[in-house]
């Protein structure tokens, strides 16, 4: 059985057949889905999806392009959000310089209100990161030094260096169809390298679909094709891959286990 461990399922074309991309998830062997949360009028319909589903979790969080439009979001109303059972996870947050869609000092300040939170709550910290790995790698080190977190580096597209910066700092790493494009070698070469226990697969449906769904709306039942992939590529089994990671989600977001 596999897990996708970031999925918008209240996105623009998910939304509007939620009901029929969960049955092909789990007729895929998707036993587990968390379903992500970029904008504070998000997580009431999040957390509904949640409680409807058993095997949907939610998490509560402010992307970075959202910063702006977000300044009233602080540690404390993350929080005060993440207390309901369904939420198992801070984030997405982050820093995205590729498109500058809030302005930079918010995009640190948000990020670094998301990781108190983290830390206070003991939920994971789901990190996005486009164009910004120094400046990631800094605050996240400068922020561990200051007390532990637990945290994963979603839709890893990063260097080998951030890679490794990420694991010293006890971090995990997720990875999406973006590794099955023919044109992501160095990806496929730093993935082929991530530690068994620290590995996670995602979709970050209904974005970057996996080959070989290039170019359709992606989903989580796409996260077998992803899978199978990465079994291939490590040179394990499908099955193997799928137990480890599975096993790796519920080590890291150990709310769903109770």
């Amino acid at each position: 059985m596999f897990v996708d461990s970031h999925c918008h399922l209240n996105y623009a074309g998910l939304v509007e057949d939620q009901a029929g991309t969960l049955r092909r998830a789990r007729e895929a062997g998707v036993s587990t889905m968390l379903n992500i949360s970029t904008r504070e009028r998000e997580w009431g319909e999040i957390i509904a999806t949640a409680e409807r589903e058993a095997d949907v979790w939610a998490s509560v969080g402010i992307h970075p392009h959202e910063a702006d439009a977000h300044p009233a979001v602080d540690t404390a109303r993350l929080v005060g959000a993440a207390g309901h059972p369904r939420v198992i996870a801070i984030g997405e947050t982050g820093l995205d310089y590729y498109y500058d869609h809030s302005d930079r000092d918010r995009q640190r300040a948000s990020f670094r209100a998301h990781i108190v939170a983290s830390r206070e709550t003991g939920l994971p910290l789901i990190v996005h990161t486009r164009d910004a790995e120094e400046d990631t790698a800094a605050i996240l080190r400068d922020e561990m030094g200051q007390g532990a977190y637990p945290g994963v580096i979603h839709c890893f597209t990063a260097s080998a260096e951030f890679a490794r910066t990420a694991l010293d700092l006890g971090l995990y790493i997720s990875i999406s169809g973006i590794a099955t494009f023919k044109n992501a070698k160095d990806l496929q070469a730093v993935v082929a390298t991530i530690p068994e226990d620290r590995l996670l697969i995602e979709t970050d449906a209904p974005f970057l679909a996996p080959v070989p769904h290039r170019g359709k709306t992606c989903e989580p039942a796409f996260v077998a094709d992803t899978a199978r992939f990465l079994a291939h590529l490590r040179g394990t089994s499908v099955e193997a891959l799928a137990e480890r990671t599975t096993a790796n989600f519920f080590d890291l977001f150990a709310k769903a286990r109770r």
